[in-house]
Order: C-alpha cells, then sequence, then structure tokens
C-alpha cells in the first residue's frame, strides 16, 4: 500500500505550489520528451479521486488527464452513475508525463512521482480512491494480483486526515473498456457499471452523513 500519510520534500506545499513545482520537475527521463505536465484537475479536496496510469497523446498536448477517447469514456462512465465529472471528480495519474508510445511507465519513473503523488491525495483529502488499470493498482495498492481478479473490491488504509479509513476500489482502465466493448451482463463495461454504481452509493453515504 502506498504510505498515504508519508512526508514528502513537498509536504509544506498547498496545492497551487505543488503543481507548480510538478510542472518544472526533472526528476526523470521523461521530462525530456514531454509537451505538457499532467499534474491532474478537479476540485481540492474532494470526496472522490481517480488515479490512472499516465498521460497519453491528447494529454501531454493538453496538459489535462483523461482527454482522450480513454478519457471521453469515463466521463460518460460516471454520468451513468450520476457522478459530475467537473465538480464530483479530482482526476490524476501515477505519473505526470508522458511514457513514449504510451507504454507502462517504467519503476524508476513511478518512483520519482511518487511523493508528488502522495502530496496529491493528501491534500485532495478524498474519502474514497478509484485506481484505474494494472499499473495504478501495483503503484497504490501494491497488489500483486491481476486487476480481474481485484477490481471491485475494497481495500482500506487510516489516513491522517481524517477518523474514517480511506476506502480504495480497483477498476478497469477505460481503455481496456475501449478494446471490449460488449455490455453484456458479465462484460467488463458490465461489471465496471455495477462497480461504479457501488461506488455510487458510498459517496452518498458522506454526502448525507
Amino acid at each position: 500500500m502506498i504510505e498515504v500519510n508519508a512526508t514528502t520534500p513537498y509536504a509544506d506545499l498547498d496545492y497551487p505550489a505543488l503543481a507548480e513545482t510538478c510542472r518544472s520537475c526533472q526528476g526523470c527521463a521523461l521530462a525530456e520528451t514531454r509537451t505538457h505536465v499532467v499534474v491532474g484537475t478537479g476540485p481540492v479536496p474532494c470526496n472522490l479521486m481517480i488515479i490512472g496510469e499516465g498521460p497519453g497523446a491528447k494529454e501531454d498536448e493538453q496538459g489535462l488527464p483523461f482527454v482522450g477517447r480513454s478519457g471521453q469514456l469515463l466521463t460518460k462512465i460516471l454520468e451513468s452513475v450520476s457522478i459530475n465529472r467537473e465538480s464530483d471528480v479530482y482526476i490524476t495519474n501515477i505519473v505526470k508525463c508522458r511514457p513514449p508510445q504510451n507504454r507502462d511507465p517504467k519503476a524508476d519513473e513511478v518512483a520519482a512521482c511518487k511523493p508528488y503523488l502522495i502530496r496529491q491525495i493528501q491534500l485532495v483529502q478524498p474519502k474514497i480512491l478509484l485506481v484505474l488499470g494494472a499499473p495504478a493498482l501495483k503503484t497504490v495498492l501494491e497488489e500483486t494480483k491481476p486487476i480481474s481478479k481485484v477490481r471491485g473490491s475494497w481495500y482500506q488504509t487510516p489516513v491522517d486526515y481524517m477518523e474514517d479509513n480511506l476506502y480504495i476500489m480497483p477498476l478497469f482502465h477505460p481503455s481496456y473498456l475501449l478494446r471490449n466493448d460488449s455490455r453484456e451482463k458479465g462484460s467488463p463495461k458490465w461489471l465496471t457499471w455495477q462497480d461504479l454504481k457501488e461506488v455510487k452509493a458510498a459517496l452518498s453515504f458522506y454526502e448525507i452523513s
């Protein structure tokens, strides 16, 4: 499990300062090929936080996460359970710069970005965290099981910013859903919809309480 309560080199930074520091990062080789650093988007703090893998071509071009085809699908999936992407969720990735050819991030690249990610979680203060895809699953939860075995499962960890535990759920990455387009019962898309309905129900508890 990622050390959410760890003291990072950015512990004294508020969100705008963290974002500015992140945008000038030269911590790994991805800095040499990026167009934009993709820090994240959404309200801070926010009850719901989503962590993906890394920026793609459209994200690198615009400096925003999940704005390509995968992002459009993510928006639709969230809307299907009445979660508004603009107002209800903060979205980021485990690495903030695009890996060439959209390959999986390397270990040193993930390690360079991890302190930023930890500080983001501390500042966003989510009550529920969703991790999309295998690289995010391995980074955030340090889970060795395949995502097909653990998606829709709840994990939890104590955090310093609230009394309740932080609840974390792995989900299929939208890019995987684009390659598996069936909506039949038991399909990845159908399963993801069931998972998001459970997430929405959990969020509703916090909105009421």
